[in-house]
């Protein structure tokens, strides 16, 4: 009896250990209509997830993108938190998948991405929908509200933000900048002021943005929980701001919140109240954090290359001397003269990488280039490989902005530059994000001198950070002491 025992139990062992090969060969193995990308999908499940996730401390590409390009070319297949991925370094088919969204591409994220901003966030949405939202979001950043509003807006905050900082013996750059965009932004979005609010909304958006690009585990004392945690408590914030104005029939429309509530109010409204949740969500989120990383690896950049900060200055000074009045705020037309600070912007951008990869899913069996991307199947698009590929950048890591001089203005996504995005999705905020960055360089560099005192050390995993902080003392130019350097750490 003990003899039948034991070879039932062998028997089942066996059978099991044969199923686990032959998934796990199924997993490496994937069908397909025609030859796959070359590449690795890594350990079953897991994939490759945890090489994607390695830090990287520089500017350069990650190794886990350069190693398979190496090895593979500019498209290779992987596995990423579960799914499998094409990645494409080719130009033509990052091209290629922008222009066909919405007929061989939609725009998709790994599921962790969609448990963080929401099921229904603008970025899972997809044909009226999506350009429905983003007709509303363009009442707020585009062009024309930008040029009423939210140039003095923002000329105002620098200053004054600007002032006080110099008041201090050092500023931590990342931290404070956050601080000014985010308050901007979310007093025009919800009309969030925080001397006057009890929840401290930006906390937990800090909380959210340290595990957005973490390893998906939600364990209490990981990253990712600490991210979701945040993204609860904002959520909560949100939600209860939304029922006090559903209730409030008599309200006066005073932010963009309320220009969802009057949508949401309508007979027959087009989106829900998650969808209005979710977009404030994001736009919250979107609105200070990249453009704040930006300008402090560009308050780095221009440190570390004092002929561009010269040629800056001096563009900038300019703007000043026409002036009747040089204390007078900056006006649209000074703006649209900036032309060497709308190149330092294109090359602090691309440099600085804020997006490593941007997700779309093929939507049926596609051919490019001797390659078949199966339907399914994900496709991240590397801006980093291609902003810094030497066939198409000279000496790709340097901080040279004279390289788009005499470049037509970008007003949309090429093959050669992405920072942000391109198709129908190329960003809505792209102009509020020039606006901040030119109007704060504009007034940092007329009126201030500046020295590092620590930090300035980048890590990427792979989502720009600075571990260590950006540490900077001010001094308004008049009061400068002549030893003041503006020096940083080397990239």
């Amino acid at each position: 009896m003990e003899s039948l025992v034991c070879v039932a139990v062998w028997a089942v062992t066996f059978a099991m250990v044969m199923a686990f090969i032959m998934w796990a060969y199924r997993w490496s193995h994937p069908k397909a209509s025609g030859r796959l990308p070359p590449g690795s999908l890594g350990l079953p499940l897991l994939g490759e997830t945890l090489q994607f996730f390695a830090p990287n401390p520089t500017c350069d590409v990650s190794p886990f993108v350069k190693e398979r390009l190496n090895s593979y070319g500019n498209i290779f297949k992987t596995s990423i938190v579960g799914r499998s991925v094409v990645v494409s370094a080719d130009p033509d088919l990052n091209y290629y998948v922008f222009q066909q969204e919405g007929k061989l591409f939609e725009s998709w994220y790994p599921d962790t991405f969609t448990e963080i901003f929401g099921r229904d966030n603008v970025g899972s949405l997809h044909g009226f929908m999506y350009k429905y939202l983003k007709t509303l979001v363009l009442r707020l950043y585009g062009q024309e509200n930008l040029r009423a509003v939210l140039l003095a807006d923002t000329d105002g905050a620098c200053r004054a933000s600007l002032a006080s900082w110099a008041s201090h013996p050092s500023v931590e750059l990342k931290d404070a900048i956050s601080t000014m965009i985010f308050d901007l932004t979310a007093k025009k979005l919800i009309s969030y002021e925080p001397s006057k609010s009890s929840e401290n909304l930006r906390k937990n958006f800090v909380a959210f943005i340290r595990g957005l690009i973490s390893f998906p585990v939600d364990i209490p004392g990981t990253a990712y929980h600490e991210c979701m945690q945040g993204r609860k408590n904002a959520m909560k914030v949100l939600k209860k701001m939304m029922r006090e104005r559903m209730a409030d029939a008599g309200r006066q429309s005073e932010d963009f919140f309320d220009v969802l509530i009057e949508e949401l109010r309508r007979e027959k409204p087009v989106m829900t109240e998650a969808i209005a949740l979710d977009l404030m969500f994001v736009l919250l989120f979107a609105s200070f954090e990249t453009t704040a990383l930006a300008l402090t690896l560009g308050v780095k950049l221009l440190a570390e290359n004092p002929r561009v900060l010269q040629a800056l200055t001096e563009e900038h000074e300019a703007i000043v001397r026409n002036r009747k009045d040089r204390d007078a705020g900056l006006t649209w037309a000074e703006y649209k003269s900036m032309t060497f600070t709308s190149q330092v912007i294109l090359e602090i951008v691309r440099l600085a990488n804020i997006v490593p990869g941007i997700f779309r899913k093929a939507l049926q069996d596609i051919e490019f280039k001797g390659y078949t991307i199966p339907a399914g199947w994900g496709v991240m698009v590397c801006p980093p490989a291609v902003h810094l590929n030497p066939e198409i950048y000279e000496d790709p890591l340097a901080f040279d902005p004279w390289r788009w001089q005499d470049k037509a203005e970008i007003t949309g996504g090429m093959k050669q530059f992405m920072a942000f995005g391109g198709g129908l999705r190329f960003c809505v905020g792209t102009d509020l994000s020039k606006v901040l960055m030119a109007t704060f360089i504009h007034c940092l560099v007329t009126k201030y001198s500046w020295r590092t005192i620590k930090g300035g050390n980048i890590v990427r995993t792979p989502g720009l950070s600075f571990p260590d902080g950006f540490h900077v003392q001010l001094f308004p130019k008049e009061l400068a002491p002549s030893s003041v350097l503006n020096t940083a750490c080397s990239v």
